[in-house]
């Protein structure tokens, strides 16, 4: 009988499926893709990224943001890790000096894409997050 094991190259389909299923709100199936991954390669932080993002999709910030900084204490040099992270903690307050910084940083990715991601997070926050509730936001007097 095969080992399960001789299917670790597959790691990166499972993975990729699962982000497939956050992104169709899928969060069982989610789970279970990025847990096979995690068990065909533990080494692979591709699957903490994809818990992460499932996490960012609930807006379970607290826990996105563990998830993306475990990454990044296993292989600092990732932009995507700490793009998310920055996107992340930008989504909370009282963090959104700290997520300014790591955007500005991968603002200066040589990936287009985390550029993008960069710039589009920084322009959310600034618009959305630093902004001063309308009227409606304030409450009535």
């Amino acid at each position: 009988m095969a080992s399960w094991k001789q299917y670790k190259e597959d790691t990166i389909l499972f993975i990729e499926a699962g982000f497939i299923a956050v992104n169709q709100a899928d969060e069982d199936s989610a789970k279970k893709l990025f847990e096979a991954a995690q068990l065909l390669d533990p080494s692979n932080h591709l699957w903490k990224m994809g818990v992460g993002y499932l996490h960012l999709h609930k807006l379970e910030l607290k826990e996105a943001c563990k998830m993306f900084q475990e990454v990044l204490d296993e292989e600092p040099s990732s932009d995507m890790a700490k793009a998310m992270l920055g996107v992340a903690m930008g989504m909370m307050p009282q963090k959104t000096p700290q997520a300014e910084k790591i955007l500005e940083q991968t603002l200066k990715s040589k990936d287009p894409l985390i550029k993008k991601l960069s710039d589009t997070a920084i322009h959310f926050i600034d618009t959305c997050i630093k902004k001063t509730p309308g009227p409606a936001g304030r409450g009535r007097a």
